[in-house]
């Protein structure tokens, strides 16, 4: 089995209303519960906006800390899900349940290297 993590991109600018957040995380729940019965999630999480990043550098060997995330965009990675699949295709399926759960956002799905691979 492969390991697959499925993103969140989440685009800059006001929270949605609480009541139409209330209802994605209750359907983004149900999934991640479908997920788990399903043997196939490994671990979730979300993720505090981007001005909570710290960026950490090694330029010729003095590591500079900077504030702020690494690169400046109108979307950022709001969260994610790490899932085992048998192929993409299964992936894939996580993919679409999480899109319909969270309404008009992106889900990357992307396979992790293999242990044996690096």
């Amino acid at each position: 089995m492969t390991k697959y993590l499925l993103t969140v991109y989440t685009p800059e600018g006001p929270m949605p209303s609480p009541e139409f957040l209330e209802k994605v995380m209750a359907d983004v729940r149900a999934v991640e519960k479908d997920m788990k019965e399903a043997g196939a999630w490994v671990f979730n999480g979300g993720l505090h906006a981007p001005s909570t990043a710290t960026v950490l550098q090694n330029k010729g060997g003095e590591v500079l800390t900077t504030d702020g995330p690494f690169l400046e965009g109108k979307e950022y990675v709001g969260g994610f899900t790490v899932v085992e699949a048998p192929d993409l295709d299964a992936a894939l399926d996580w993919g679409r349940r999480l899109s319909e759960a969270i309404p008009n956002l992106p889900i990357e799905v992307r396979p992790f290297v293999d242990e044996d691979q690096r």
